[in-house]
């Protein structure tokens, strides 16, 4: 009996103008996110590729290691074909050195705003907006809709029971949209594969749990379309009924639960934060800049009543003491700014994750968050790769300064300020230079952090529980709802 009615179902769908359509429409989507994905992932990789070589270059063309720079570049992930995510949002690139924190800027999105306007059409999004529409448009007549042909009620003239054909009805359904568009997924797994992406068994694992967790996603709107539709008499009222919800749970609920996060704990803006590192840094420096003068105009009463060849001996015997002098002056002004800036960043992440914390339990009320967390949560293009990237960068330039700090003192180049004093001119600085290229052979490598199968499936598992929990709430109400119903 059960598989009667599921055969009875799948035909209907598939004989229907709609299926068409719907199989159209979601297999050139599909299949052309996933070529944009290729081709945009394949750009970023040349673009990558490049900036290290100009990086390399540019180190290597520096004369002094005094103010040595490089710079750090985030690296393409194969996922981001599939979820985007903040990748397009966040900075690509930081510069490394002694003087400043580490910042992601420059952002494909800052660079070119007309993407950001009107975003891109990835695979995440095609399951989430179009998918879960067209299972609402298939399913929100399921019941009622053969209740006003007549067909219901003649159905029951036989000994069906009513938890047969509601089950029917939610397999028979999934079946005939689930299992067709399983075909253009696995063309666009065999597009990416022609195209020779790197996925490694890590990006494969994950690439399968994002595609069980779409499915349990589309299932949950499809035991919704059924839920409304045992719940209402006519049609019209189910597709009214079922659009007003798919807009508030996929549209509304998710904005809704960041907008009211946001309301109830506020955090600092990025410019509030910066402007406040600025203060602290220049209130060191011109401390600093008032020890340096004292020193400087202790240094030229020690030289009073010398000859000119006496004060030139004198700063000659003395130029490194006061160079490593002033040096040291200068680094402990730099930890200082460096250690408040890192408390300050420190505190503002703090308060940004109680802030995500509360927004993403707020908008998880609706499946679409739910299942919008879990994707970019697997394809590791989540709210954490910001911040994942920076510790990776900032632990980066730790080893990075300490590598310039010994090359200093190896090379006999401490980097320090030559100050010379003249009646007309005054103070005058200037940082010594050495001579010819820097051998930067042993310079440390920056690793961009790696994404673990592991990391990225625990934090899924919970928004893929939910999104379970939602499909069997909406068939158990729409079971317990369909015994009730009236057939007549």
């Amino acid at each position: 009996m059960l598989g009667t009615l599921i055969v009875k179902e799948l035909k209907a769908i598939l004989a229907s103008p709609k299926f068409a359509a719907t199989f159209a429409v979601c297999s050139l989507l599909i299949l052309l996110s996933i070529f944009i994905g290729i081709r945009e992932y394949r750009t970023a990789v040349r673009q990558y590729d490049e900036a290290l070589q100009l990086a390399a270059q540019n180190v290597r063309t520096q004369a002094s290691w005094m103010g040595l720079t490089t710079t750090t570049y985030r690296m393409p992930d194969p996922m981001q074909i599939f979820i985007p995510g903040v990748n397009n949002d966040i900075g690509r690139l930081s510069a490394i050195n002694g003087f400043e924190d580490v910042k992601l800027k420059n952002s494909t999105y800052a660079d070119d705003p007309i993407f950001a306007l009107f975003r891109s059409i990835d695979f995440s999004f095609i399951v989430q907006v179009v998918l879960s529409l067209f299972a609402i448009l298939f399913t929100y007549d399921a019941v009622n809709g053969e209740r006003e042909g007549g067909t219901l009620q003649l159905t029951f003239s036989n000994p069906v029971p009513r938890s047969a054909y509601i089950l029917a009805k939610l397999a028979g359904s999934w079946l005939a949209l689930v299992v067709p568009l399983l075909v253009p997924v696995l063309l666009a797994v065999l597009l990416v594969m022609l195209h020779g992406i790197p996925l490694a068994p890590d990006h494969w694992a994950r690439l399968g749990f994002f595609l069980l967790v779409s499915l349990l996603f589309f299932t949950f709107f499809i035991a919704l379309g059924i839920l409304i539709s045992t719940l209402t008499r006519r049609s019209a009222t189910s597709f009214l009924l079922s659009l007003a919800v798919w807009v508030t749970l996929v549209l509304i609920v998710p904005r809704l639960g960041v907008m009211a996060a946001a309301a109830a704990d506020p955090v600092p803006s990025i410019a509030e934060i910066e402007a406040r590192i600025d203060a602290f840094a220049k209130d060191r420096w011109e401390g600093q800049m008032k020890e340096m003068e004292g020193r400087w105009q202790g240094r030229q009463e020690a030289m009073k009543g010398m000859t000119k060849e006496e004060r030139e001996a004198y700063e000659q015997e003395k130029e490194k003491e006061w160079s490593n002098d002033d040096e040291a002056g200068r680094m402990s002004v730099q930890k200082d700014i460096d250690t408040y800036s890192t408390r300050v960043n420190e505190d503002l992440r703090n308060r940004k994750l109680n802030q995500e914390h509360l927004a993403f339990a707020l908008s998880r009320i609706s499946p679409a968050s739910a299942y919008q967390l879990a994707s970019m949560s697997l394809a590791g293009t989540g709210v954490s790769l910001k911040s994942r990237y920076e510790d990776a960068m900032r632990e980066y330039r730790t080893a990075f300064t300490q590598y310039v700090g010994r090359k200093q003192k190896e090379t006999g180049g401490q980097g320090g300020f030559r100050i010379t004093v003249d009646s007309q001119t005054g103070f005058h600085f200037s940082a010594p230079r050495e001579r010819g290229t820097l051998d930067v052979s042993d310079l440390p490598a920056f690793l961009p952090p790696v994404i673990r199968f592991s990391e990225t499936a625990a934090s899924a598992v919970i928004d893929a529980g939910l999104l379970a929990v939602f499909s069997l709430m909406a068939f158990a109400g729409a079971f317990l709802a369909f015994q009730r119903y009236d057939v007549r």
